[in-house]
């Protein structure tokens, strides 16, 4: 079986055997549609994005899934932040690749957020699986990994120590706008879910998404892309669509329309209103 066929018949008995746990909203009119509800950096309207205070705040939310961006230290440590510097969410300066670990975890990742947050730190990418895995799905973009030689195999070997490589474990998702990386991460996880990212246009057409859907499961482009065609042409294809970044309840209302699989958000809240 291809891996999309495992990963749809693992899903389909997940769903007979256990009680279905994705987010719902409500529309304009009074429907209910399901979709996965993923918080962004963690509930990152809430709380210092990326930081352990964000994904906590994210599984309080009953968010289906945290985001999370995933670099490397100096000394090659693999750590989740978004930005290639500590400069914007911290209180320090530099490139990550320039900075040991220790100089990174020295480092004061929730101040910038507020004063309650302050001590937060940048924290690992074991850490981060180590504390949620099996709580929460685990959406893991690689981050710019260009920079980064041999962060798949280290990614995938993490992964691996912890088993989360078996089609049971579809909850966890890997996704990167770099296409390369993803061929590459799907040929050293063949059973895990593959997502690639795009905010250009030019992605959208029918032979890009036929290209993608050799190794995707996901086709996951900014909401400025997303039109009811798209949604029908990536579905064609056999891949879902999760869109980014919504930061406004009418942006969650428009994807909800769309009839996409998943939204990806900084406030759980608007996805799903219960919470």
């Amino acid at each position: 079986m291809t891996k999309k066929a495992l990963i749809g018949a693992g899903m389909a008995l997940a769903f007979m055997v256990q009680p279905i746990q994705q987010s719902y909203a409500t529309d304009s009119i009074g429907e209910i549609r399901q979709v996965d509800n993923v918080a962004h950096r963690g509930a990152a309207g809430y709380a210092p994005e990326n930081t352990m205070a964000a994904f906590d705040k994210a599984m309080e939310m009953k968010a289906d899934y945290i985001e999370i961006d995933v670099q490397r230290s100096k000394d090659g440590e693999l750590v989740v932040i978004h930005d290639h510097t500590v400069d914007r969410t911290t209180d320090g300066t530099g490139y990550i690749k320039d900075l040991t670990f220790d100089q990174i975890r020295e480092l004061d990742a929730g101040s910038f957020k507020g004063e309650e947050f302050k001590g937060e730190k940048v924290p690992t990418f074991e850490e981060v699986l180590d504390t949620y895995h099996g709580k929460i799905g685990i959406l893991i973009e690689l981050k710019s990994p260009e920079l980064y030689p041999g962060m798949e195999e280290q990614v995938a070997e993490e992964l691996k120590e912890r088993k989360l490589d078996q089609p049971q474990n579809e909850k966890t998702i890997l996704q990167s706008f770099n296409f390369e990386s993803m061929k590459k991460m799907d040929e050293l996880l063949p059973k895990v879910p593959i997502g690639v990212l795009t905010s250009s246009k030019l992605d959208t057409t029918p032979e890009a998404l036929k290209e993608f859907a050799q190794y995707a499961d996901y086709f996951n482009p900014s909401y400025s892309l997303v039109t009811e065609d798209l949604v029908d042409q990536v579905h064609a294809e056999g891949m879902q669509i999760s869109s980014w970044t919504v930061r406004s309840p009418e942006t969650a209302e428009f994807l909800l329309k769309m009839n996409v699989d998943a939204i990806i958000s900084d406030y759980p809240d608007y996805v799903d209103p219960r919470h």
